[in-house]
Formats: structure tokens, C-alpha cells, sequence
């Protein structure tokens, strides 16, 4: 397992591994002094390869999420793939891309490039899959680039399975607050499979269009009450508002109060799939011996929504040969308050947020989220 540690200009330092072209660390000023850590993660290569690991930082593929009945038709031909969950193939199967290593085919102080050679029949999946991941640092944003080209028809999905915990890693993310500008959601069965509808968020507490402290989504919905916590896809609309982002559009934002820290998320893809590590049953111990605790993190997974080959009122994700899968998403850290915030532009244009957005509630969360496992 080779890493790799990619800066700029010290606002942000990202430590990504060649094992499942997976993101390690995040670590990003803490205005006391010092760094801090804002990605789960373990502390050998051995762990990121066991069972447990709930996709930690790794780039899934080739189908992030679920398929339903762990199959596919396309063009009238039925293929099986890997059922590594019950009724489901989830996120590519259990020898999926994050159980890969990816070749590293080109680096500099700043960015990395992988990339991996999926072969016919890998996992069930028709045609022979060339995929490639770039991550990039720019001050205090980290893009991700997921392409992939096919010498047959076959879909493709990949994302990155980063978690974030912006505070204290010991605690629960009950103490963030979370925005996602979606107006649906996809509603899933017992399985996680979406239903086959959307349905609006608004007068739900699925409405996180306005931010949301974490702790007061608990089991106030049937679709949180299902998993324990959020593990849904959003899908999403309008604009991304970062320098260069066009084409984009803001996926989300996940704040810490206490602390100030943030993240926004802006990608080009369809949908978000939020899931707050809601089921730590066998996951393994993270980085300096903690204990991994239900809700101990959030993923952020920008993607077309689940089971999408099966259901064609969604984004399609089928991938012809001389066609170019292209996924990208920017995750820009940083500290509320600040200037660099305040005033981020675009050509010129202050263009930080649209007019009449209102920032996320600035009172700490509660802690109402609790668990025994």
C-alpha cells in the first residue's frame, strides 16, 4: 500500500493510497494550532482490506450502491453480478474496486492519478472497464475525477466513499448540522432499493434544504427510522457557486458549530447519497485504536442514484464503448468567519452563496443521537 500526500498551499493537506484509490486522511488548520484530522480512517493496510471496513475513504466501483436482484439486463442480455449483500450487489460486490490496487500513473506535489484495468466478467459486469481517479489539492479544495472508458456495454458508477467527522472523532456527528438543496428524495425498501418514485422533502424532516442539526433527524421519519439514520439519495439541482465550477452544482454542506469547520461538496453528478455510519457491527477499529461508534461519521457519496440499470425513470448509467463516464466532485474545507469564506468569487463576482440563502443556524446541536452499539 503506497500513499500518497498531496498540498498546495498548506490549507489543506490529503494523504490518498493506491489500495482502493482510497483517501486516508483529510487534515486541515486548526485555528488553536497545529492540524486537524477530519477524515475516518485506520491505521495499517491490513485493516482496509477486512471485511468490516465500510468502504473507508475508497473509490467503489464499478456500481456505487445498490442493484437491485444483483443483475442487469442490457440489450436484452441478462448478467449476474456478485450478491455480496441480501437481495443486492452493493457497491460493485465484494471484490470491488476498493479491494484493488490501483496504478499510480502519474503524480507531482499536489495531484495523483490512478488507474484500473476491470476485466470482462469482473464481478459479473460485461466489458473490459478502464477507470481512472484523479485527486487534485487547489488551496483548501480537493477535486476528485472519476472517469472511465469500455470495450463493451456495461454501466458504470463510481464515487467516493470518504467520511467525515468534523470534531472529536470519539463522538457521535449528532452535533453537526447538515444542508443538502435537494427538494426529492428517493424513498427505498427494507433492502435499501429505491421504490421506484420520488418524493418531496418538504414538510418532512428530510428537508435539509435550509441545514439541519444532525441529532433532530434520530427516528422522526419511516426512512430514518429503517436504517437508524440517514443512508438516502437526494437528487440534486441548481448551480455550484466555487470558482471555476461550472457544470456543477452544490451537493451539500455539513457544518460543526463548535468548532466552525465545514465542508461543502459540489459535484456534476445527479444524486447524493448521505449515510451517517449507522451500523458499526464488525467494522474494525479506526486510526489510533478508537473504537468505530454508530454515527461516528458522515459520507457524502456523489453519484447516479442506486439501482439505476434497473429502474428507467433514473439517470441512465449505461457506458458505450467510445463514450467517456466523467464523475466529478470538489470538496472545499474551510472555517466559517473567515475572509477566504465570506468572499469566495467567481470572474469577479462575488458569488459565495445566491441571494436571500440563509447560512446555516449558528446554535449548537444537541445530542440526542444515541446508540448502543
Amino acid at each position: 500500500m503506497t500513499a500518497y500526500r498531496l498540498v498546495d498551499d498548506g490549507s489543506l493537506e490529503v494523504t490518498v493510497a493506491d489500495l482502493g484509490a482510497t483517501i486516508t486522511r483529510v487534515r486541515v488548520p486548526d485555528p488553536a494550532g497545529g492540524w486537524r484530522d477530519v477524515a475516518l480512517g485506520f491505521d495499517n493496510e491490513a485493516t482496509y482490506l477486512d471485511a468490516g471496513n465500510p468502504y473507508l475513504g475508497a473509490t467503489v466501483g464499478r456500481y456505487a450502491n445498490r442493484i437491485a436482484g444483483a443483475r442487469v439486463v442490457l440489450d436484452g442480455t441478462a448478467y449476474r453480478l456478485d450478491r455480496n449483500e441480501p437481495g443486492a450487489c452493493l457497491h460493485g460486490g465484494a471484490g470491488g474496486f476498493h479491494t484493488k490496487t490501483w496504478e499510480c500513473i502519474d503524480v507531482d506535489t499536489s495531484s495523483v492519478t490512478f488507474e484500473l484495468v476491470s476485466p470482462d466478467g469482473d464481478q459479473g459486469f460485461p466489458g473490459r472497464l478502464t477507470a481512472r481517479a484523479r485527486y487534485a489539492v487547489t488551496g483548501d479544495r480537493l477535486t476528485v475525477l472519476l472517469t472511465a472508458t469500455t470495450d463493451a456495454l456495461t454501466v458504470v458508477n463510481l464515487t467516493n466513499h470518504l467520511y467525515v467527522h468534523l470534531g472529536d472523532h470519539g463522538d457521535s456527528v449528532a452535533d453537526h448540522v447538515l444542508q443538502v438543496p435537494a427538494v426529492t428524495y428517493l424513498p427505498v425498501d427494507l433492502a435499501g432499493i429505491p421504490l421506484g418514485y420520488t418524493q418531496m422533502v418538504e414538510g418532512t424532516p428530510l428537508d435539509l434544504r435550509e441545514g439541519r442539526c444532525l441529532d433532530l433527524l434520530d427516528d422522526s421519519h419511516p426512512d430514518l427510522a429503517r436504517s437508524e439514520g440517514l443512508d438516502l439519495s437526494f437528487l440534486l439541482g441548481g448551480l455550484s457557486f466555487l470558482p471555476g465550477g461550472r457544470g456543477m452544482r452544490l451537493a451539500a454542506r455539513l457544518e460543526h458549530p463548535a468548532s466552525g469547520r465545514f465542508v461543502e461538496v459540489h459535484t456534476n453528478q445527479p444524486a447524493l447519497h448521505v449515510y451517517t455510519l449507522n451500523d458499526v457491527t464488525g467494522v474494525p477499529a479506526l486510526r489510533d485504536g478508537r473504537p468505530a461508534r454508530a454515527h461516528g461519521g458522515v459520507a457524502l457519496e456523489a453519484q447516479i442514484p442506486p439501482d439505476a440499470p434497473n429502474q428507467p425513470g433514473l439517470p441512465s448509467p449505461v457506458l458505450r464503448p467510445g463514450e467517456l463516464y466523467s464523475s466529478v466532485t470538489t470538496w472545499w474545507f474551510g472555517q466559517t468567519g473567515t475572509t477566504r469564506e465570506r468572499l469566495m468569487t467567481s470572474d469577479g463576482v462575488l458569488a459565495r452563496r445566491r441571494p436571500g440563502q440563509r447560512r446555516l443556524p449558528a446554535a449548537p446541536c444537541g445530542t440526542r443521537w444515541h446508540s448502543s452499539r
